[in-house]
Parts: structure tokens; C-alpha cells; sequence
């Protein structure tokens, strides 16, 4: 069923509990990179300007169910307030009576950002007397968190079981949207590359994919785990020995299905990540004492190929070690190829994201998902728990 979106709640005078992804980084005590505190700025300009005072929570952070005064969440505070041009308050906890006499004083046009949920582990485990202490702060709920939308916690699931209506922030609509467009009706040719570390982070991914796209193209440290199950000696390049049976499966499952599934053909060696350089060698000729921490520029030309004629492209993971300089290549010349290509492209996870960015061409892409574990898993085909918990219309 289609959930409930910001745009169809009456906020005029009310109270609304906006669950964001304030999970910025901090240096010094203070916001060092504001990417995920700009994106949940339209929906509060929203919700303010239709008349409503917000209840703003947000984790911070792993302070493991204690508070953790250097993961406050004052130096967030700080920052929305350049960005928005407005005071917010910080409550001295998220739950309690001090926090419920300052929601409850809040005025239409107020911000009163809660403490963070994670100083209590009460929000971790879902437990349903702190979701209900969350919700008497406020008189509906919106969640604009999707990158935490994977996680069944107290702020993003049991609430609703006491706060309604609760409804789609714009930037949970639009990650679903964007989402729900490769999944659902996606122009083909469908591309998806993965990249990153390890086969077992993404198999299940891979698997579900290859029942949807018409290439699969894999780098990154995942994929020599595929040319092992190919007979193919990768050194001391990382490979999962309890994954090779299933990346076998999976490149059974792709030659079945008519799925072009590419892996590297080359890539730079040496001896570990801290080399000052590596050197290109063909995927058979790694030598015994090194590891592949790049896709070469053959694999690259492959790539390109691949995406040159896709609609949709889907990115999760990058290419290499991409933040050490001399292995960065591979994932930023796959970035521009992305681009390149034309297609109607999503982009999610970090460092793929920073990959885009550094590559100038982020203004190029379809979407920049701010999500990580939840980008996956919607792309898996699993129910995310911050979704399901929304209020259903129609």
C-alpha cells in the first residue's frame, strides 16, 4: 500500500516529531561535513512554513545506551541554525519532564532538537514505554530518516504505534521514489555496479539483482572473491574462502538468466594499502606477495562499455581502495563513465558518493542516496521497518 507523505498532513498549529539523519561527522565539536543536515532541510522548511513547530530527533554516533558528551548533539544545533536561519533549541535529554515542558512551549515556527536518542538504550532495542514518552512530545510524526530506515529502533518503529498520523519526510519520499524507479518499472538497459570489500556485505544483493538487470558489473575487493571461483590465483588479494561455492552460484545464476555479469580484467598491485604506488597487471598475473587494490584501466574500458547504452544505473561500492590516492583511479573513472552514459543513475553509500563528487560530476547524476544499509536492503527486496511503520492511505 502507498504510505502517507508530509504534503498530505494539516501542520497548521501542530506539534510534528520529525525523525531525521542527523549522524553528522565532528571535529573539534564541530560539524565537519553538513551533507546529511542539508538534506533534511527542505522538509523542515516545509513543515515551518505550513504553520508547525518541530520536534527534531536524531541519533548520534555509537555511544552504546550512555550518555557521551562528545556526541552531543549541540554542535548539530549549531549548524542547522546557520542553515536555516532560525534558533534551535536543544532539549537537555529526548525523553523527560524538562524535554516535555519545552515541547509542549513550543510555539508555531520553533525547533526544539531532542538530545541523543542513542544515550538511551531503550531506542536500540525498540522498547515501546521510551517510544511512547517520545511521542507524547508531539502531535503527529514524519520520517525523513531513511538512511536509519533499516533499523527497527524506538524513534523510527514503536512510535507510531502511538503517534499518529505518521507520514514520509520529502527526502524519504524522494530516496523511495528514485528507489522504487529502478525496482519497479526501470527504462533498460538496467546496469548495477558493486564494489567494496567483502562478497558476504552484498550477496544477497547480487542475487536479487540478477533476476532484474540486464548487466551486473563487479569490482572492488568483492570481486576477487569471483575470480577465485573462476580458478584464478588473485595473491594476497582479499577473498572470502567461505563465499568462492556461492560466487559461483551466482555466476552460474547470471550465465542462466542471459545477465552479463563482468568482473576486472586488470588491476593495480602492491604490496598493501600504505604503497606509495601501485603498478597494472592482467587479473591471472598478480603476483603471489602483492593484492589487487584497483580495477585497472582495461576493466575500466570494459565498464564504460557496459554503461553506454544503459537507461538506469544503480552504484553501490567503490572500485578500489578509493581513499588512498593511487588506488582512487578506477572508481573515479567509473564515475565519469556513469555520468557519461546518460542514464537515469542512483547513487548510494558513502564513498560512492564522495567517489561522484571528487569526479565533478555529481550535478550529472540522477540521484545521490544519503543512505547506506538501507540502500541495500531496499534493493534486496526486504521491508524496512521505518517504512513499513508509516501510515498507510488509499
Amino acid at each position: 500500500m502507498p504510505k502517507l507523505t508530509l504534503d498530505r498532513l494539516d501542520l497548521r498549529g501542530k506539534r510534528v516529531f520529525i525523525r531525521a539523519d542527523l549522524n553528522a561527522p565532528l571535529d573539534r565539536g564541530t560539524v565537519s561535513d553538513d551533507t546529511r543536515l542539508r538534506a533534511v532541510v527542505p522538509t523542515l522548511r516545509y513543515a515551518l512554513d505550513a504553520g508547525a513547530a518541530i520536534v527534531l530527533a536524531s541519533h548520534l554516533g555509537r555511544p552504546k545506551g550512555r550518555v557521551a558528551p562528545e556526541l552531543s548533539l549541540r554542535p548539530v544545533a549549531e549548524r542547522l541554525e546557520t542553515l536555516l536561519g532560525r534558533r534551535v533549541e536543544l532539549a537537555p535529554d529526548c525523553v523527560g519532564p524538562a524535554t516535555l515542558e519545552r515541547a509542549q512551549r513550543l510555539v508555531p515556527g520553533g525547533i526544539l532538537l531532542l538530545e541523543n536518542l542513542r544515550f538511551h538504550p531503550e531506542e536500540e532495542a525498540n522498547d515501546d514505554g521510551f517510544a511512547k514518552a517520545l511521542a507524547a512530545l508531539a502531535d503527529c510524526y514524519v520520517d525523513d530518516a531513511f538512511a536509519a530506515a533499516h533499523r527497527a529502533h524506538a524513534s523510527i518503529a514503536a512510535i507510531t504505534g502511538h503517534l499518529q498520523p505518521a507520514a514520509a519526510g520529502l527526502l524519504l519520499q524522494a530516496e523511495l521514489g528514485a528507489l522504487g524507479r529502478i525496482l519497479e518499472a526501470p527504462a533498460r538497459p538496467l546496469v548495477a555496479i558493486l564494489g567494496g570489500a567483502k562478497v558476504s556485505d552484498k550477496i544477497a544483493l547480487v542475487e536479487h539483482l540478477l533476476g532484474r538487470v540486464d548487466a551486473l558489473l563487479i569490482g572492488g575487493g568483492m570481486a576477487f572473491t569471483f575470480l577465485r571461483a573462476l580458478g584464478h590465483d588473485v595473491g594476497r588479494s582479499l577473498v572470502e574462502p567461505d563465499r568462492v561455492e556461492t560466487a559461483r552460484r551466482a555466476l552460474e545464476a547470471a550465465r542462466r538468466r542471459g545477465v552479463s555479469l563482468v568482473l576486472p580484467v586488470d588491476a593495480v598491485v602492491a604490496d598493501g594499502v600504505d604503497a606509495p604506488a601501485g603498478r597494472v597487471v592482467g587479473v591471472r598475473e598478480i603476483p603471489a606477495a602483492q593484492m589487487g587494490l584497483d580495477i585497472g584501466p582495461r576493466t575500466v574500458e570494459r565498464f564504460r562499455e557496459a554503461l553506454a547504452g544503459a537507461k538506469t544505473v544503480v552504484w553501490n561500492g567503490p572500485m578500489g581502495v578509493f581513499e588512498r590516492e593511487p588506488f582512487a583511479a578506477g572508481t573515479l573513472a567509473v564515475a565519469r563513465a556513469v555520468a557519461a552514459s546518460g542514464a537515469f543513475a542512483v547513487v548510494g553509500g558513502g564513498d560512492t558518493v564522495a567517489a561522484v563528487t571528487q569526479a565533478g560530476v555529481a550535478d550529472r547524476i540522477g540521484y545521490l542516496s544519503t543512505a547506506g544499509g538501507a540502500f541495500l536492503e531496499f534493493l534486496e527486496g526486504r521491508a524496512l521497518p521505518g517504512v513499513e511503520a508509516l501510515t498507510e492511505v488509499g
